[in-house]
């Protein structure tokens, strides 16, 4: 059997893998090199491959053939051949002649972040608006390179066949058919951002707050989640175990009702491609009252995933020259799993920073300091305003009575209609425009 065959069989859950992380001399990364070993292997993992080795490697200089120099790229082979590893992923982008090289010489199937990330994606997706937008980032992606495989048109499994799976058929490349494909998707993207948009503003002039959580990947924004609305969400150790938005109705301490959504997780290094697809889904975002920014204190790499958050956030335009548009809290998650002097210290910064709570998700502490931030936050910019509505106004009554700060409520006399009430009313400038479209 060929090669060229081998690469057409299956290579899905279960394949044992060589992980590697370059290192590249002069170029800048977010993250220490041990830091994206751990999460190149992490991405790995979650998609349901053994990871047999790891390794950083450092290059030099950038081989515009095979990415690595010929010595490194025998030596990869030699360990690929001791630890009967059938998969090589490689933590960087590669172009589709360094990776169709890399493929020949090592003679095993390769695969860059990107296209780990995109397999990923394609297999966790679950709404018809995630689906869409995963197609889109991956024929995007495949546009300049040899196409082995079309399950994205006529899958029988998740993912897009990066990996391999039943089904597969050999189908010749054809640009054209790739183009006409992605057209079609966008027009159904936008379809779905318009129905999205028509949703958001319903919910604006609905009488409920939106709070959006969002944080790095594997911070425990589901877990936190769940325990904050009493869902159950998937939620699990594992990069991307989120990948559709997900709203709930919570109970704040002086609000009657608000909407927390649940949001796809950032990574350092997103596939281009993958920013805007999900630029729709991430969009939730900007519509919210309240950001909480779920970060998981007990990684070493907390302050580098912050920065990644924040970066994306300026992205979506809510941080603005260093000011965020949108109030944000802080919620410093995983502190069951600090030792006793890292907790003490760690409880004792939140407590001197501003709009910041260390919680855990998984036990519940400080989630009740959560909400109460939250709810102070939604009502910081009440202002006092003064209503005289018809005694017979009962519903407008009644929503002011929820959701403001009602200072005086008395009999205002006779008017034109009938008894009238006089109300004075602390709203927030958002709650007095939900007023107003009432």
């Amino acid at each position: 059997m060929s090669f060229d065959d081998d690469l057409q069989n299956e290579v899905s859950r279960g394949a044992r893998a060589i992980v590697v992380c370059p290192d590249v001399r002069g170029q800048t990364y977010d993250l220490d090199a041990e830091q994206r070993l751990e999460e190149i292997c992490g991405l790995a993992l979650a998609i349901g491959i053994e990871v047999a080795s790891r390794a950083i490697q450092p290059v030099r200089d950038v081989k515009p053939n095979t990415f690595f120099g010929s010595g490194q790229v025998e030596a990869l082979a030699a360990e690929a051949e001791m630890e009967d590893a059938t998969l090589i992923v490689v933590d960087g982008a590669l172009t589709p002649i360094q990776q169709r090289n890399l493929e020949t010489a090592l003679e095993r199937k390769v695969i860059d972040r990107t296209g780990l990330i995109l397999e990923i994606f394609g297999e966790r997706a679950a709404t018809a608006e995630g689906r869409l937008q995963v197609e889109l980032a991956h024929l995007d992606y495949q546009q300049s390179r040899l196409v082995r495989s079309w399950t994205h048109l006529e899958r029988q499994r998740g993912g897009f066949g990066f990996l391999g799976g039943p089904g597969e058929t050999q189908i010749e490349a054809d640009r054209r058919m790739i183009r006409q494909r992605m057209g079609r998707l966008r027009r159904e993207l936008e379809q779905v951002r318009k129905t999205r948009a028509l949703h958001r503003e319903r919910r604006g002039r609905a009488p409920w707050p939106v709070i959006a959580l969002v944080g790095y990947t594997n911070a425990g924004k589901s877990t936190l989640f769940n325990r904050m609305t009493g869902s159950d969400v998937m939620a699990e150790d594992l990069l991307f175990a989120t990948l559709d938005p997900t709203m709930r109705a919570v109970r704040l301490p002086g609000v009657e009702k608000a909407i927390l959504s649940d949001t796809v997780g950032f990574i350092s290094d997103l596939p281009t491609q993958l920013v805007a697809a999900f630029r729709a889904t991430l969009e939730e975002v900007t519509a919210a009252d309240v950001i909480v920014h779920v970060r998981d204190m007990a990684n070493p790499s907390a302050g580098a995933q912050k920065t990644q958050v924040l970066q994306v956030l300026e992205e979506l335009d809510v941080i603005a020259d260093g000011v965020s548009t949108i109030p944000i809290v802080e919620a410093w998650n995983k502190i069951d799993l600090l030792d006793t002097e890292q907790r003490t210290e760690l409880l004792d910064q939140a407590q001197r920073e501003q709009d910041v709570i260390a919680v855990s998700a998984l036990t519940g502490e400080g989630v009740e300091e959560l909400f109460g931030m939250i709810d102070t936050l939604l009502t910081r910019e009440a202002r006092t305003h003064h209503f005289v509505l018809p005694a017979s106004a009962g519903r407008e009554i009644a929503w002011l009575h929820a959701h403001g700060e009602v200072i005086e409520d008395e009999d205002a006399g006779m008017g034109e209609g009938g008894p009238q009430r006089a109300l004075s009313v602390r709203l927030s400038s958002k709650d007095l425009g939900r007023y107003r479209s009432l």
